[in-house]
């Protein structure tokens, strides 16, 4: 699906937590997210620490949809 979209001209980006699998359904834009069961945060985290963490996963997402890639790339959170 995530190729249909982008070949309609919408960018896609796939948070995800295991990166080879978005390579192998041929995502262009991913961003590496925490854990399996909390893919977008971290309980152990205290409530301001999580919302950061939320931040810098979704500031990145973002970034990537506004970047033109060529081919897959894989976006790292800072």
């Amino acid at each position: 699906m995530v190729k249909e979209i982008e070949r309609a001209g919408i960018p896609v980006v796939h948070i995800c937590t295991v990166t080879p699998i978005s390579m192998t359904v041929g995502a262009n834009r991913i961003v590496p997210a925490v854990a399996i069961p909390h893919p977008l945060g971290n309980p152990a985290l205290s409530a301001d620490e999580e919302k950061a963490l939320r931040r810098k996963i979704l500031t990145t997402a973002l970034e990537a949809a506004c970047t033109e890639v060529d081919g897959q790339t894989i976006f790292e959170v800072k």
